[in-house]
């Protein structure tokens, strides 16, 4: 907390983002020690900060997500082309017809 009331106020957010808090974490802190509680507080976020992932794996994740989008176009391009086809067989037997 100290960090915080010492950075100047346009900086105070970048010390929220770099240590992982809210506001709601100072305001929560500011309380107990006004209260003389804070010794008692317990660091109760959850998640620690994630490693970053190897360059492979992200990349991989994102050519999975680009081969399932393209395989949900192809199937979409196949379905067009059958109907097409269709009624282009369809359209032909109307025009034979009509001779």
């Amino acid at each position: 907390m100290a960090g915080y009331d010492a950075a100047p106020k346009n900086e105070k957010g970048a010390v929220l983002r770099r240590e992982r808090l809210n506001h709601s974490h100072v305001k929560e802190w500011r309380a107990a020690r006004d209260a003389g509680a804070l010794e008692k507080l317990v660091d109760q976020r959850t998640s620690p900060a994630k490693p970053k992932k190897p360059a492979a794996e992200t990349e991989n994740e994102k050519l999975r997500r680009q081969l399932e989008r393209l395989e949900k176009e192809l199937a979409r391009n196949k379905a067009t082309l059958e109907v097409m086809g269709k009624t282009s067989a369809l359209l032909e037997m109307i025009s034979e017809g009509a001779d």
